[in-house]
Protein backbone atom coordinates (compact mmCIF):
# COMPACT_ATOMS: atom_id res chain seq x y z
CA UNK A 1 0.00 0.00 0.00
CA UNK A 2 1.22 3.51 -0.81
CA UNK A 3 0.48 6.72 1.02
CA UNK A 4 0.17 9.99 -0.98
CA UNK A 5 0.60 13.44 0.56
CA UNK A 6 0.32 16.84 -1.13
CA UNK A 7 2.59 19.83 -0.50
CA UNK A 8 1.40 23.14 -1.95
CA UNK A 9 -0.33 23.12 -5.33
CA UNK A 10 2.06 21.03 -7.41
CA UNK A 11 4.01 18.58 -5.22
CA UNK A 12 3.01 15.08 -4.17
CA UNK A 13 4.87 12.61 -1.97
CA UNK A 14 4.12 8.92 -2.38
CA UNK A 15 5.59 6.59 0.23
CA UNK A 16 5.94 2.88 -0.28
CA UNK A 17 8.02 0.97 2.21
CA UNK A 18 11.27 2.85 2.83
CA UNK A 19 11.04 4.77 -0.47
CA UNK A 20 9.41 8.17 -1.00
CA UNK A 21 8.69 9.47 -4.51
CA UNK A 22 8.43 13.27 -4.73
CA UNK A 23 6.83 14.62 -7.91
CA UNK A 24 6.55 18.30 -8.78
CA UNK A 25 4.29 18.82 -11.78
CA UNK A 26 2.58 22.01 -12.91
CA UNK A 27 0.79 20.09 -15.65
CA UNK A 28 2.33 21.88 -18.62
CA UNK A 29 5.17 21.23 -21.04
CA UNK A 30 7.76 23.42 -19.30
CA UNK A 31 7.14 22.64 -15.61
CA UNK A 32 8.87 25.90 -14.63
CA UNK A 33 10.03 26.73 -11.12
CA UNK A 34 7.98 29.59 -9.67
CA UNK A 35 9.13 31.20 -6.43
CA UNK A 36 6.34 29.47 -4.50
CA UNK A 37 7.28 26.10 -6.02
CA UNK A 38 10.89 26.69 -4.94
CA UNK A 39 9.69 27.35 -1.40
CA UNK A 40 7.47 24.27 -1.47
CA UNK A 41 10.33 22.08 -2.72
CA UNK A 42 12.48 23.39 0.11
CA UNK A 43 9.72 22.70 2.62
CA UNK A 44 9.36 19.17 1.24
CA UNK A 45 13.09 18.48 1.63
CA UNK A 46 13.20 19.78 5.20
CA UNK A 47 10.17 17.69 6.12
CA UNK A 48 11.68 14.54 4.59
CA UNK A 49 14.95 15.12 6.43
CA UNK A 50 13.09 14.46 9.69
CA UNK A 51 11.42 11.30 8.34
CA UNK A 52 13.09 8.21 9.85
CA UNK A 53 10.80 5.83 7.95
CA UNK A 54 12.45 6.40 4.54
CA UNK A 55 15.90 5.47 3.26
CA UNK A 56 15.63 6.76 -0.32
CA UNK A 57 13.87 9.69 -1.99
CA UNK A 58 13.16 9.79 -5.73
CA UNK A 59 12.62 13.27 -7.17
CA UNK A 60 10.88 13.66 -10.51
CA UNK A 61 9.06 16.32 -12.53
CA UNK A 62 6.26 16.13 -15.07
CA UNK A 63 6.49 15.53 -18.82
CA UNK A 64 9.81 17.36 -18.56
CA UNK A 65 11.86 17.59 -15.39
CA UNK A 66 11.83 21.41 -15.53
CA UNK A 67 12.60 24.29 -17.86
CA UNK A 68 14.13 26.25 -14.96
CA UNK A 69 12.98 29.46 -13.29
CA UNK A 70 9.53 30.73 -14.23
CA UNK A 71 10.31 34.11 -15.80
CA UNK A 72 6.56 34.87 -16.03
CA UNK A 73 6.13 34.60 -12.24
CA UNK A 74 5.00 38.02 -10.91
CA UNK A 75 7.03 37.43 -7.74
CA UNK A 76 10.20 37.20 -9.81
CA UNK A 77 9.30 40.40 -11.64
CA UNK A 78 9.14 42.22 -8.28
CA UNK A 79 12.91 41.90 -7.94
CA UNK A 80 13.45 44.71 -10.42
CA UNK A 81 11.41 47.20 -8.38
CA UNK A 82 12.46 46.58 -4.77
CA UNK A 83 15.48 47.75 -2.78
CA UNK A 84 18.77 45.88 -2.97
CA UNK A 85 18.27 44.62 0.57
CA UNK A 86 14.82 43.23 -0.31
CA UNK A 87 16.18 41.74 -3.54
CA UNK A 88 18.90 39.87 -1.65
CA UNK A 89 16.26 38.28 0.58
CA UNK A 90 14.04 37.39 -2.39
CA UNK A 91 16.98 35.62 -4.07
CA UNK A 92 17.30 33.12 -1.20
CA UNK A 93 14.51 30.80 -2.41
CA UNK A 94 16.60 28.95 -5.03
CA UNK A 95 19.82 28.35 -3.08
CA UNK A 96 17.91 27.55 0.12
CA UNK A 97 15.91 24.94 -1.78
CA UNK A 98 19.01 23.29 -3.26
CA UNK A 99 20.79 23.35 0.10
CA UNK A 100 17.78 21.67 1.70
CA UNK A 101 17.89 18.83 -0.83
CA UNK A 102 21.61 18.34 -0.32
CA UNK A 103 21.08 18.24 3.47
CA UNK A 104 18.71 15.24 3.34
CA UNK A 105 20.34 12.20 4.96
CA UNK A 106 18.33 9.78 2.83
CA UNK A 107 19.80 8.86 -0.56
CA UNK A 108 18.26 11.10 -3.25
CA UNK A 109 17.79 10.01 -6.87
CA UNK A 110 16.58 12.44 -9.55
CA UNK A 111 14.53 10.87 -12.38
CA UNK A 112 14.88 13.13 -15.42
CA UNK A 113 12.73 13.13 -18.56
CA UNK A 114 12.60 15.68 -21.38
CA UNK A 115 14.85 18.53 -20.36
CA UNK A 116 16.54 19.83 -17.23
CA UNK A 117 17.45 23.51 -17.60
CA UNK A 118 18.90 26.22 -15.37
CA UNK A 119 17.57 25.81 -11.86
CA UNK A 120 16.71 22.21 -12.70
CA UNK A 121 20.42 21.47 -13.16
CA UNK A 122 21.09 23.20 -9.84
CA UNK A 123 18.50 21.00 -8.14
CA UNK A 124 19.66 17.66 -9.53
CA UNK A 125 23.30 18.56 -8.80
CA UNK A 126 22.25 18.70 -5.13
CA UNK A 127 20.94 15.12 -5.33
CA UNK A 128 23.06 11.99 -4.91
CA UNK A 129 22.25 10.27 -8.22
CA UNK A 130 20.69 11.19 -11.55
CA UNK A 131 18.81 8.70 -13.77
CA UNK A 132 18.20 10.23 -17.20
CA UNK A 133 15.95 9.28 -20.13
CA UNK A 134 17.84 8.87 -23.39
CA UNK A 135 16.04 11.76 -25.11
CA UNK A 136 16.58 14.21 -22.24
CA UNK A 137 19.18 16.97 -22.12
CA UNK A 138 20.74 19.44 -19.68
CA UNK A 139 21.45 23.12 -20.28
CA UNK A 140 22.55 26.19 -18.29
CA UNK A 141 21.44 29.35 -20.18
CA UNK A 142 22.47 31.86 -17.51
CA UNK A 143 25.85 33.01 -18.89
CA UNK A 144 24.58 33.54 -22.49
CA UNK A 145 21.75 35.58 -20.95
CA UNK A 146 24.25 37.87 -19.22
CA UNK A 147 23.76 36.45 -15.70
CA UNK A 148 25.87 34.21 -13.49
CA UNK A 149 25.13 30.65 -12.38
CA UNK A 150 24.07 30.83 -8.75
CA UNK A 151 22.08 28.67 -6.30
CA UNK A 152 25.41 27.32 -4.91
CA UNK A 153 25.72 25.20 -8.04
CA UNK A 154 29.24 25.66 -9.37
CA UNK A 155 31.17 23.68 -6.73
CA UNK A 156 28.60 20.89 -6.92
CA UNK A 157 29.19 20.62 -10.66
CA UNK A 158 32.95 20.65 -10.13
CA UNK A 159 32.53 17.80 -7.64
CA UNK A 160 30.48 15.82 -10.15
CA UNK A 161 32.19 16.40 -13.49
CA UNK A 162 35.45 18.25 -12.82
CA UNK A 163 36.42 21.87 -13.54
CA UNK A 164 36.82 21.71 -17.33
CA UNK A 165 33.45 20.09 -17.99
CA UNK A 166 31.77 22.29 -15.37
CA UNK A 167 33.11 25.29 -17.32
CA UNK A 168 31.82 23.86 -20.62
CA UNK A 169 28.35 23.28 -19.19
CA UNK A 170 28.22 26.65 -17.41
CA UNK A 171 29.97 29.06 -19.78
CA UNK A 172 28.78 27.91 -23.21
CA UNK A 173 25.16 27.27 -22.25
CA UNK A 174 24.92 24.47 -24.81
CA UNK A 175 22.82 21.32 -24.64
CA UNK A 176 24.41 18.31 -22.98
CA UNK A 177 22.73 15.11 -24.13
CA UNK A 178 21.97 12.22 -21.81
CA UNK A 179 24.77 10.14 -23.34
CA UNK A 180 27.28 12.97 -22.97
CA UNK A 181 26.11 13.57 -19.40
CA UNK A 182 26.74 9.90 -18.60
CA UNK A 183 30.29 10.10 -19.99
CA UNK A 184 30.91 13.25 -17.97
CA UNK A 185 29.50 11.81 -14.73
CA UNK A 186 26.43 14.04 -14.56
CA UNK A 187 24.13 11.09 -15.33
CA UNK A 188 24.55 7.84 -13.38
CA UNK A 189 22.27 5.81 -15.67
CA UNK A 190 20.68 6.44 -19.07
CA UNK A 191 17.44 4.59 -19.75
CA UNK A 192 14.70 4.50 -22.37
CA UNK A 193 12.40 7.50 -22.67
CA UNK A 194 9.49 7.24 -20.26
CA UNK A 195 11.41 4.85 -17.99
CA UNK A 196 13.39 7.28 -15.81
CA UNK A 197 11.08 7.00 -12.82
CA UNK A 198 10.99 3.20 -12.95
CA UNK A 199 14.78 3.05 -13.25
CA UNK A 200 15.20 5.49 -10.36
CA UNK A 201 12.86 3.34 -8.29
CA UNK A 202 15.16 0.39 -8.85
CA UNK A 203 18.03 2.43 -7.41
CA UNK A 204 15.82 3.44 -4.48
CA UNK A 205 14.75 -0.16 -3.83
CA UNK A 206 18.42 -1.20 -3.65
CA UNK A 207 19.00 1.49 -1.03
CA UNK A 208 15.84 0.54 0.90
CA UNK A 209 17.10 -3.05 1.29
CA UNK A 210 20.23 -1.88 3.14
CA UNK A 211 20.70 -0.91 6.83
CA UNK A 212 19.20 2.60 7.13
CA UNK A 213 21.55 4.03 9.78
CA UNK A 214 24.68 2.88 7.97
CA UNK A 215 23.40 4.38 4.71
CA UNK A 216 22.81 7.77 6.30
CA UNK A 217 26.22 7.86 7.96
CA UNK A 218 28.01 6.83 4.75
CA UNK A 219 26.15 9.37 2.64
CA UNK A 220 26.76 12.20 5.09
CA UNK A 221 30.45 11.40 5.43
CA UNK A 222 30.99 11.34 1.65
CA UNK A 223 28.93 14.50 1.09
CA UNK A 224 30.77 16.42 3.80
CA UNK A 225 34.14 15.38 2.37
CA UNK A 226 33.14 16.43 -1.14
CA UNK A 227 31.49 19.74 -0.20
CA UNK A 228 33.62 21.02 2.69
CA UNK A 229 34.63 24.22 0.86
CA UNK A 230 31.42 24.76 -1.12
CA UNK A 231 29.98 27.42 1.17
CA UNK A 232 33.22 29.41 1.07
CA UNK A 233 33.17 29.57 -2.73
CA UNK A 234 29.46 30.37 -3.17
CA UNK A 235 28.51 32.65 -0.29
CA UNK A 236 28.24 35.63 -2.66
CA UNK A 237 26.73 34.02 -5.75
CA UNK A 238 23.29 35.52 -5.05
CA UNK A 239 24.87 38.97 -4.84
CA UNK A 240 26.66 38.28 -8.13
CA UNK A 241 23.32 37.33 -9.66
CA UNK A 242 21.74 40.54 -8.36
CA UNK A 243 24.57 42.51 -9.97
CA UNK A 244 24.60 40.79 -13.36
CA UNK A 245 20.80 40.85 -13.63
CA UNK A 246 20.95 44.66 -13.65
CA UNK A 247 23.67 44.88 -16.32
CA UNK A 248 23.28 46.25 -19.84
CA UNK A 249 24.56 42.93 -21.19
CA UNK A 250 21.68 41.08 -19.52
CA UNK A 251 19.14 43.47 -21.04
CA UNK A 252 20.85 43.11 -24.42
CA UNK A 253 20.77 39.30 -24.18
CA UNK A 254 17.04 39.26 -23.45
CA UNK A 255 16.29 41.80 -26.20
CA UNK A 256 18.39 39.89 -28.73
CA UNK A 257 16.64 36.65 -27.83
CA UNK A 258 13.21 38.20 -28.32
CA UNK A 259 14.30 39.84 -31.59
CA UNK A 260 15.94 36.59 -32.79
CA UNK A 261 19.32 38.19 -33.49
CA UNK A 262 22.88 37.73 -32.19
CA UNK A 263 23.55 39.80 -29.03
CA UNK A 264 26.18 42.55 -28.92
CA UNK A 265 27.84 42.39 -25.50
CA UNK A 266 29.88 45.34 -24.20
CA UNK A 267 30.78 44.33 -20.64
CA UNK A 268 28.50 46.99 -19.17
Amino acid sequence: MSDIEKIGDFITIERQGRVAVVRFDRGDRVNALSVQLLRDLGTTARMLRDDVTTSAVVLTGGRAFTGGADLTDPEMAKRATVSLLERREMLRAGPDMCDAWEAIDQVTIAAIEGFCIGGGVALVAACDFRVVARGAHFRLPEIPLGMNMSWHTQPRLVNLIGPSRAKQLTIFGERVTAEQAEVWGLADEVCADGEALAAARRWADKVAALPPVSIRMAKRGITQAATALNAVSTYMDADQFALTATSEDHREAVTAFLEKRPPNFTGR
